[in-house]
């Protein structure tokens, strides 16, 4: 495991995944918001500066990434030497969203604009962040990946790891 992507929902648990792992493996993560979204998520980070900061990130010999960016995804793919996609109940996302509260410096109405697209995850069609798209980036990638779709399978794994 050198450079590996893990996908979900949000309140899958991908940062508390990534955070794991590195920990585990001595690598770094990097967390796809902080690459998407300017500080304190006031807006959305220019698409060129985005990109060239995952470049460099993706650059690396060994990395940790987490996040719902299908577009991310898309452009580290080839890169990526193990795929994990968190698939957990839409239910469980959202209760996990409302534990953990905002996060970042988010206002309360970006909030519910999270918890809203949380609940759209499994409905979105034609959409690189959305449960149809993680499902095909799953299915084409050719190395190792791992579907893991409950808390007690991430368990069950990281006592692997």
């Amino acid at each position: 495991m050198d450079r590996v992507f893990i996908m979900g929902n949000g309140g899958s648990g991908k940062t508390w995944l990534a955070q794991q792992l590195a920990r585990r493996l001595q690598l770094p993560a990097f967390h796809l918001d902080d690459f998407h979204w300017l500080p304190n998520f006031v807006a959305e980070r220019p698409r060129e500066e985005r990109d060239r900061l995952v470049a460099r990130a993706a650059d690396s010999s060994s990395w940790i990434m987490e996040g719902i960016y299908g577009s991310i995804l898309r452009q580290v793919a080839s890169r990526v030497t193990m795929l994990i996609w968190l698939d957990f109940p839409d239910d469980e996302c959202i209760s996990s969203l409302l534990q953990r509260g905002q996060t970042g410096g988010g206002t309360e109405e970006q909030f519910k604009e999270l918890l809203d697209y949380t609940r759209g995850y499994r409905l979105r069609k034609n959409h690189m962040n959305s449960f149809d798209a993680h499902e095909r980036f799953f299915e084409e990638h050719s190395l190792r990946r791992l579907r893991l779709c409950s808390r007690l399978e991430v368990a069950g794994f990281l006592a692997t790891v």
